[in-house]
C-alpha cells in the first residue's frame, strides 16, 4: 500500500462520513423511520442495498475460492437474479398490503403467533452464528492478506493484524448502523455499490490481460477435470453422478435456497419493505436483479483467473504468481496486479462490500428482536423506546459476533461449505410455509406452523448427523470411504448423511409442503377475512387496482432482459 492508495481510501472515508452525518441529522420519530427508513426509499437505494447487502465475505473469500477450486459449479447460486424478480412481481404486493415490518410478522398475520416466534428464533440464531460471525471472520482475513501485515506491535504486545481488522470493521460499521438505522444502510449502499463494481471489474480486466485473455482462461479451466465423468472446471452443468454438484440436484437445491433467501429472508426483504410504494419496491427489486447478474464475473471469474495464472506460472512484476490457497484468490490478485491508487480503490470496494453486508445484518437482526420479541411483550412501548431498544439490540449482536470470531477462525478452512450446509436445511421449511401461505387459501394456522417445525426438526437432524459421522470418521478423513470400510449402511446414515445435500434440500421442501397440506386438511380452515389480501384470489378490487397501476411495460421489458441474460449464461457455460 502506497501513499496514493491511502489517499484514495481517505477520500472514500470522508464521503462515507458525510453521508452518515447527513443521515444522523434526520431524526427518527418512529421504529419505521429507524428500521425501514420511514418507508420512503426509492428504487435506486433499494436495488443498491439489495446488492450491497448480499455481496459480503462469502463472495470475496468463498466465491472466488470456489472459482479457483471447482470452477463454475457455484455459479448457479450467483446467477439467481431472476429469483429477485419473483420477490418484486409476486410477493411485493402481499407484503405491501400487510404493512408488516418483518417476515415473522407476516407469518403471524397469515398463520398464528407461534409461527412468528419460530421463524424469529430461527432467523436470529442463524444470523448471529453464521452471517454476522462469518462476515467478521472473513473481513479480518481479507484485510490481513491485502495489506500483507501479519502482526502489529502495540506497546509491549504483538497483536495479530487479523484481530485488529476484524474488530475494527465491526466497530466502524456498528457505529453508523446504531446511529443511522436503515437510512444509513440504504444511502451508504448507493456510494458503496459503484465502488465495489468498479474495483472488482478492474481486477478482472487486469487479470485477463496478464493471463492472455478470456479464451486462455477458458482453455485452462476446461482442460482441468473435476470428476471421472468428463466434466471440467469450465462446465456449469455436470454429470448427475457427480458427487458434489449433480446437475439436477444443483438446479433443485439452488432454486430452493434462492427462493428462501431472495423472497422470504428478512435480511433481503427488509430493503424492499422500505420502499415508498409498490412501484418503487418492484423497480428496486428489478434493479437489484440486474446487479445480481455481475458477481459471477466480478468474484467467481477472478478465482478462475487466479487458478489459471498459477497453473501457467504467469509472471507478474518479476514474480511468478502462485496460489497456495484457493480462498486467497481474490486478495492475492489485488496484491499482485494492482498499481498504486487503483489498489486503494479496490480496497475501498472490499471495505464497502463487507461494511454494507454487516450493516444490513446488524439492522435486520435488531429489527427482528425489537419488533418480534420486545414489542410483542411490551405492546405499549413508545416509538422512542423501540428505537432505543433497537440500538441496544444492535450493540448486543455486535458483541456476540465478536465473541464468535475465535470459533469461526478455527473452522475457517470449511467455512463456505458450512454456510451452504446450514442454508440448504434452513430454507425448505420456511419456503414451504411462505409458498403455500401465499398460493393456497386452505393452508391453516396449524398447517403453516407444523411445516416450519418439521423443517427445523429435519434440518437439525441432518446437521447433527453430519457432525456425528464426521467425528466418527476422524478429522481430515473422507466419511463415505470410512463408512464403506467399516460397513456403515443403515437407513439413517443413507438418508441423513449420504444423500447429496442438494437432493436432500429438494426432498425437504416436498416433505414440508406435504406436512402443511396434511395438517391443513384435518384442521380448521382460516377465516376469509383474516387472510384478505394475503393470499392469491383474496385481494379486493382496490388492492388489485393499486398493484396494476404500480407497473408498466418497461418493467416487463427489463424483467425479460434479465431472464434472457440468465438463459444465455446457461447456454454459454453448459
Amino acid at each position: 500500500m502506497q501513499w496514493l492508495d491511502w489517499g484514495v481510501m481517505g477520500v472514500f472515508a470522508l464521503a462515507l462520513i458525510g453521508i452518515i452525518i447527513w443521515v444522523v441529522r434526520q431524526k427518527e420519530e418512529s421504529s419505521q423511520d429507524y428500521f425501514l427508513a420511514g418507508r420512503g426509499a426509492g428504487w435506486l437505494a433499494i436495488g443498491s442495498s439489495i446488492f450491497a447487502s448480499n455481496i459480503g465475505s462469502e463472495h470475496l473469500i468463498g466465491l472466488a475460492g470456489a472459482g479457483a477450486s471447482s470452477g463454475m459449479a457455484m455459479a448457479h447460486w450467483e446467477i439467481q437474479g431472476w429469483m429477485i424478480l419473483i420477490l418484486g412481481w409476486v410477493f411485493v404486493p402481499f407484503y405491501s398490503r400487510s404493512m408488516v415490518l418483518t417476515m415473522p410478522e407476516f407469518l403471524e398475520r397469515r398463520y398464528n403467533p407461534q409461527s412468528r416466534t419460530i421463524l424469529s428464533l430461527i432467523s436470529l440464531i442463524s444470523y448471529v452464528l453464521t452471517k454476522v460471525a462469518v462476515t467478521v471472520y472473513a473481513g479480518g482475513l481479507v484485510f490481513q492478506k491485502v495489506f500483507g501485515i501479519d502482526t502489529v506491535q502495540i506497546l509491549s504486545w504483538e497483536i495479530d493484524f487479523f484481530w485488529i481488522s476484524a474488530i475494527g470493521l465491526v466497530l466502524i460499521t456498528a457505529i453508523y448502523t446504531v446511529l443511522g438505522g436503515m437510512k444509513s444502510v440504504l444511502y451508504t449502499s448507493v456510494l458503496q455499490t459503484p465502488i465495489l463494481l468498479l474495483g472488482s471489474a478492474v481486477i478482472v480486466v487486469l487479470g485477463l490481460k496478464s493471463l492472455g485473455g478470456w479464451n486462455e482462461m477458458m482453455t485452462v479451466v476446461r482442460a482441468t477435470p473435476v470428476n471421472e465423468f468428463g466434466d471440467g472446471m469450465g462446465n456449469l452443468i455436470r454429470s448427475n453422478s457427480d458427487r458434489d454438484f449433480p446437475w439436477l440436484g444443483v438446479l433443485i437445491g439452488s432454486s430452493v435456497i434462492g427462493f428462501w433467501y431472495w423472497c422470504t429472508d428478512q435480511f433481503i426483504v427488509q430493503r424492499v419493505l422500505s420502499g415508498r410504494d409498490q412501484q418503487q419496491a418492484r423497480r428496486g427489486a428489478i434493479f437489484g436483479a440486474y446487479l445480481k447478474l455481475t458477481p459471477v464475473f466480478l468474484f467467481l471469474i477472478p478465482g478462475m483467473i487466479a487458478f489459471a495464472m498459477s497453473a501457467k506460472n504467469i509472471e507478474v512484476n518479476g514474480t511468478v504468481f502462485q496460489l497456495a490457497d484457493p480462498d486467497a484468490a481474490f486478495p492475492s490478485l489485488v496484491a499482485a496486479l494492482l498499481p498504486a491508487g487503483v489498489k486503494g480503490l479496490v480496497v475501498c470496494g472490499i471495505l464497502a462490500a463487507l461494511m454494507s453486508s454487516l450493516a444490513s445484518l446488524f439492522n435486520s437482526s435488531a429489527m427482528l428482536f425489537t419488533i418480534d420479541f420486545y414489542q410483542k411483550f411490551r405492546p405499549n412501548a413508545s416509538q422512542h423506546r423501540l428505537v432505543y431498544v433497537g440500538r441496544i439490540a444492535t450493540v448486543v449482536i455486535v458483541i456476540l459476533g465478536i465473541l464468535w470470531i475465535p470459533i469461526m477462525k478455527s473452522i475457517g478452512d470449511v467455512l463456505y461449505t458450512y454456510l451452504q450446509d446450514v442454508q440448504s436445511v434452513l430454507a425448505p421449511g420456511i419456503a414451504a410455509a411462505f409458498l403455500l401461505g401465499v398460493f393456497w387459501k386452505r393452508a391453516s394456522a396449524l398447517g403453516g406452523m407444523w411445516g416450519l417445525l418439521s423443517g427445523m426438526i429435519v434440518g437439525l437432524t441432518r446437521l447433527g448427523a453430519k457432525v456425528y459421522y464426521t467425528t466418527q470418521a476422524g478429522q481430515g478423513n473422507d466419511v463415505l470411504e470410512w463408512a464403506e470400510t467399516n460397513g456403515v449402511d443403515n437407513w439413517f446414515y443413507n438418508l441423513f448423511y449420504a444423500t447429496n445435500w442438494l437432493f436432500f434440500s429438494g426432498g425437504m421442501l416436498i416433505f414440508c409442503m406435504l406436512v402443511v397440506v396434511a395438517v391443513s386438511l384435518v384442521t380448521k380452515a382460516p377465516d376469509a377475512e383474516k387472510i384478505r389480501g394475503l393470499v392469491f384470489g383474496t385481494a379486493t378490487e382496490e388492492q388489485l387496482a393499486e398493484t396494476r397501476q404500480s407497473w408498466n411495460m418497461m418493467d416487463v421489458v427489463h424483467s425479460c432482459i434479465i431472464l434472457t441474460i440468465t438463459g444465455v449464461f446457461y447456454w454459454y457455460f453448459w
